[in-house]
């Protein structure tokens, strides 16, 4: 049984040895049987160092990309970190082979083949993703058509102007060039016109949403000469309702609360005081918070600045008004306090004599005391004339003087005094609402639709 069993896996091994030996002297040929060729016979006689169409003719490059995410956009560093594969498409006659399939090389071969030396000429930062191995894809087609495929994260730089902050609309690019090869050496193309590009429609960013986009073919002119270049422009359109919640909502607030304080008695300082000190202080914080997440020298005046800056205006106009209508109540009783003395200071001297009192600073203010007895107040009254002549006879320029003096002091005094100062608080229940409506009607007109 076992001399059966050792011939038979004789047999066996001789009949595979054999095969193999068959089948061995058709391998790697280049014939009509084999559909794949080796990349062995590709290479053969390959120069990678040389482009296509050497001294035939540029290169016709076409481009298109996948922005598979925008990551993060920058306002302090004005600049925006995507990630995109970018898709390049040539035709190498070098590498053409019969059939009608393509070969998918492994992207650690492309050091074999020529490639563009594209490059994004404003990227501050990027990477090729590796993981778990290099992100490339070669395919060779029949007719010597190359694809190289990359999948890239770069920083790109983006001007921005921001004096609309958080109304802003921003149109950054994304611009690719070559090194190295000019116009008369590689022509870029994008391969579908503004269908190139895909993935814009369907991103989703925290505070952007993709507004357009569109694709140019410029031309790059550097010392060195005139490069091919294309470039994708997207706006994005800043999604306003978080900062309305968080700025505008509090800010206008604040404002609101600090008119409480117009309907809160005069006499209450501590209460009137402690409201006005609190909304200024917290509208600070505000502000300093509101510019924790944009750059702290620049040229910008922005729209958010504006509206905290109009805000704090108004806050701080509710503080001074208090302050003027405290002073002007304060005023009111001191007068009145000085009117009561001097009458009952004449009533003490004068007895049942009529005497008038001096004016306060208030104009047609004056107070009398009424008695039977009118004599004294006669000689007192004519020799006071006569010195007052005889005053005058010496020095008439210093009693014009004098009395134009206190005209004038009298004046002033009454232009800077208020009857009523209940009525500063009066007034300001409907100033400043109105006045706060009103700009914020201008403002939002301006920077909504101007």
């Amino acid at each position: 049984m076992s001399i059966h069993l050792q011939t038979l896996l004789v047999l066996c091994w001789t009949f595979t040895s054999g095969a193999c030996m068959y089948s061995n002297p058709h391998w790697g040929e280049w014939n009509d049987s084999q559909l794949l060729p080796t990349i062995q016979k590709l290479m053969k006689g390959y120069n990678r160092y040389l482009r296509p169409n050497f001294n035939e003719g540029p290169v016709e490059i076409g481009m298109s990309l996948d922005i598979a995410s925008i990551d993060a956009i920058s306002e302090i560093n004005m600049d925006y970190t995507a990630t995109i594969f970018l898709r390049q498409r040539w035709r190498d006659s070098r590498l053409v082979f019969p059939g009608n399939e393509s070969v998918s090389v492994d992207g650690r071969l492309v050091s074999l083949l020529w490639i563009p030396d594209t490059f994004i000429p404003d990227s501050k930062r990027s990477f090729l993703h590796d993981v778990t191995v290099e992100n490339r894809l070669i395919r060779i087609f029949s007719n010597g058509t190359v694809l190289y495929a990359l999948r890239i994260t770069a920083t790109i730089a983006c001007n921005m102007d921001l004096t609309k902050y958080p109304m802003d609309r921003q149109v950054c690019t994304l611009q690719l060039e070559s090194w190295g090869y000019n116009l008369q050496d590689v022509v870029f193309y994008w391969t579908r016109g503004n269908d190139s590009v895909k993935g814009l429609d369907t991103l989703r960013l925290a505070q952007y949403s993709v507004e357009s986009y569109y694709t140019t073919v410029s031309e790059a002119v550097y010392e060195t000469g005139q490069y091919p270049k294309l470039v994708l422009h997207f706006a994005l359109r800043r999604n306003v309702l978080f900062f309305i919640l968080e700025t505008y909502v509090p800010s206008i607030l604040l404002v609101v609360l600090s008119w409480v304080s117009f309907w809160i008695s005069q006499s209450s300082v501590p209460a009137r005081t402690c409201i006005g000190v609190t909304t200024v202080l917290t509208m600070t914080t505000l502000m300093m918070g509101a510019r924790t997440s944009l750059p702290n020298a620049n040229c910008f005046i922005k729209a958010i600045d504006v509206y905290l800056g109009i805000c704090f205006t108004f806050i701080f106009g509710a503080l001074l008004e208090y302050a003027c209508a405290h002073f002007y109540t304060m005023q009111n009783h001191t007068i009145e306090e000085l009117h009561r003395e001097l009458l009952k200071e004449l009533h003490e001297s004068s007895g049942n004599g009529s005497i008038p009192i001096v004016t306060s600073t208030q104009p047609k203010q004056s107070v009398e005391v009424d008695s039977t007895v009118e004599e004294p107040t006669e000689q007192s009254a004519n020799s006071d004339t006569k010195n007052n002549e005889g005053l005058k006879d010496k020095t008439p320029d210093q009693g014009c003087t004098l009395s134009s003096v206190k005209g004038a002091s009298r004046r002033a005094a009454s232009v800077f005094t208020v009857e009523n100062p209940h009525n500063i608080d009066r007034h300001a229940r409907t100033v400043f609402p109105t006045a706060f409506l009103f700009v914020n009607i201008l403002y939002w007109l301006y920077y909504l639709f101007l």
